[in-house]
This record gives structure tokens, sequence and C-alpha cells, in this order.
């Protein structure tokens, strides 16, 4: 989502690009899933109709399942309890699909942002963002993005095309810290309930037993207010999910959200009263703090007016600067004082940490100087 944006600020860049043999290898495992098909991303139901198609057993298709999430497979011929012919069939018709990061930038605090080449020859970013025991991968659900924020680069890049669910899957898998991953976000680029047949599917590998089995605690779809897509989406999973409010009024969210005019945050608010977050999926409001823009008193009552009675958190956010924007973020006091009065109000209130102050990570801007 756009507001990934504001986890950076806009001071240097510093970039290092993979090991050509990677390049390389990147390259040919894009040409290769241009000509065909990839498998990766697939459910396991997707699976069962591939191996029906071609004449392999219906059991099959939890082995290939077994492969490709849980073994890490990145071509047909290592799956060896399959058969010879099978591995074969597979091979002709279908593609893996992972391919390796085409550059990363790196902070130093740690965090990490890697472009990655889709399918479609486009380039979206991915951030990696370690906080001591915790470390969360920021995803990208589209290239580009419709949505037109006033504040966000990815708006300005307009959309290219939704990713699919291996695109989406595969900044996890070709993740080189993967391993180290304890949350998810679908956060990046786009917006997801804009594409939320492939940020389904992707759920589903994610959480699911023959997939990577992680818990949905674990991971939270951000989305603009699709309200449209947003009753779907709930009924379909059980991750998180992130509000981007920005502003309570109306007229005045419209002006920086033209989402708001076709869907209004407070009938966004009230989809969200039909659902039970008092268990273990939680829902927040992101809120980015613009100077004298959404900051006064009355915005935090009309905060208070909007979300009461709705068990949430609302996480304020500075904003970091991007080429040519009006906005910019108020001081470290002011963002105390908006903070502790939401919280005296009863709303659990949080600054979210800048993370990769150092580096030029603002979402949309590095795909957009690759193009």
């Amino acid at each position: 989502m756009f507001f990934s944006l504001l986890l950076y600020s806009i001071i240097r860049v510093r970039f290092s690009v993979v090991q050509s043999a990677d390049a390389h290898q990147s390259d040919c495992t894009m040409s290769e899933t241009a000509r065909k098909q990839p498998l990766y991303g697939s459910t396991l139901a997707e699976l069962q109709g591939v191996c029906s198609s071609l004449g392999m057993p219906r059991f099959a298709a939890g082995q290939i399942a077994s492969w490709l999430y849980k073994r890490g497979a990145t071509d047909f011929a290592c799956m060896s309890d399959l058969s010879l012919r099978n591995r074969e069939v597979l091979s002709q018709n279908f593609a893996v699909g992972l391919s390796l990061p085409e550059r990363v930038q790196v902070s130093a605090d740690g965090t990490k942002k890697y472009l990655y080449r889709t399918a479609d020859n486009d380039f979206v970013e991915s951030a990696y963002i370690p906080d001591g025991e915790r470390a969360t991968l920021c995803v990208s659900s589209q290239a580009g993005c419709r949505m037109g924020c006033r504040f966000c680069a990815t708006g300005r890049l307009g959309l290219h095309h939704s990713l699919s669910a291996c695109d989406i899957l595969n900044q996890f898998a070709s993740l080189p810290e993967r391993d180290t991953l304890t949350n998810m976000v679908f956060m990046g680029m786009g917006e997801p309930l804009d594409n939320t047949d492939n940020v389904l599917r992707a759920i589903e590998v994610l959480t699911s037993p023959w997939g990577y089995g992680w818990s949905p605690t674990r991971i939270t779809v951000s989305t603009a207010g699709e309200a449209r897509e947003l009753r779907r989406f709930l009924d379909s999973s059980q991750v998180h999910l992130a509000v981007s409010l920005h502003n309570p009024f109306h007229d005045e969210r419209a002006e920086v959200m033209p989402i708001e005019r076709a869907y209004p945050i407070a009938e966004v608010v009230e989809i969200l009263r039909d659902y039970d977050f008092s268990h273990q999926r939680r829902v927040s409001f992101e809120y980015i703090v613009m100077s004298g823009l959404n900051d006064s008193p009355r915005h935090i009552r009309g905060l208070c007016r909007l979300l009461n009675g709705i068990k949430c958190r609302i996480n304020l956010i500075r904003f970091h600067k991007i080429p040519d924007s009006p906005y910019f973020s108020p001081d470290d006091d002011k963002m105390i004082a908006f903070r502790d009065a939401l919280t005296s109000r009863g709303i659990m209130t949080t600054i979210r940490a800048s993370r990769g102050e150092d580096i030029k990570a603002a979402c949309g801007l590095l795909s957009a100087q690759e193009r």
C-alpha cells in the first residue's frame, strides 16, 4: 500500500546490484516464465486441476505443493518422488516461476528495499524491515496503483497491472532473509483489494498446511477503503486488516484520496462494525500526519466520532517527503501531543517508528527509476 513510503525518508541512495550470475539466472527464469505458465503460487485445488489435465494422479498435487512451498524447488527435475515422465510433462507445459531480486537498497539500520521484475516485465518493490526479534516483509500487490492518493509516489505511476499470486509470493520466497521473517504486510505498491483474487490466493498458500503453514495472525493486509471487496476479503480470510484513513472528514479526505468519493470512509467503518475484532483478528487505522492538513484538535474529535465503538488501534505515521510534494510532517512534540490526545479519549494510538531513513525508499520511486 501507498503508506509504506512513510517507513522511509529520502536522504541518500546506496544500491547493491546482485551478482551477475544471479542476474543471469533471474533473466533466464523470467524468460522461461514468460513462455510458460508458472506453477508457483497455485493453490492445492489448482494443482489438482493441473494434474488431472496432464493425466497425473490426484495425489501428485500434494507432492508438487510440498516441493514448491516446503522444499523450495526451483526446477521440476528435482521433484524426485514424481515419476520421470510426470516431471518431463510438467517441464514441457509449465515453469516453476521463481525469480531473484534485481536490486537492493540497504539502510544503516538493516532495512532493505528489494526490486523484483514481474512476469509482465515490469518492476515492483518489497521492503525487509528487521526490528529486534521481529522481521517484517512489506510486499506489493500491483505494479503501480490506480488509487491516485496525492501523497503517494506509487499513485503517480498509475496502474500498470495487478500481480499474480506467483509475483506476490515470489517477493517472499526469493527473499534472502526469508527464514528470519516473523510477519508480512501487504502495504507495498498497489491496492490489495483492487487485486483481491490473487491476494486471497497468496494468503491461502501462506497459511495452508500444504503451503507455508503461517498463522493468519502474522499477516496484515492494508486497504485505502475498497468497500466493494471488503466484505468478501473479511469473509474469506482471518488475517489482520489495516485501513488507510488519513482524514476523518469526507471533503478533506477526498482532496487527498480520490477513493473517498466512491467509497466514503464512513461506509467502510460501518462495514467493519459487522465484524468481531475483539479476539485474534485486529483492525488498525493508518494515519499519515501532515502538518496543517489533518493534525488539528478538530481532526482528533472527528476521529473519535468516526471510530466510536470499534475496538481498534490508530497508527500515526510521519510524512516523509516525496519529490514535488507540498506536504510535510509536524515535529516530534506535535506528533506526541496528537497521540496522547487520542489515547486520552480511549483510542489506542501509537507512533510508527521510521526505518531506513538513509535510503531513498519511498514506495514506487525505485521501480519508477528502473523504468
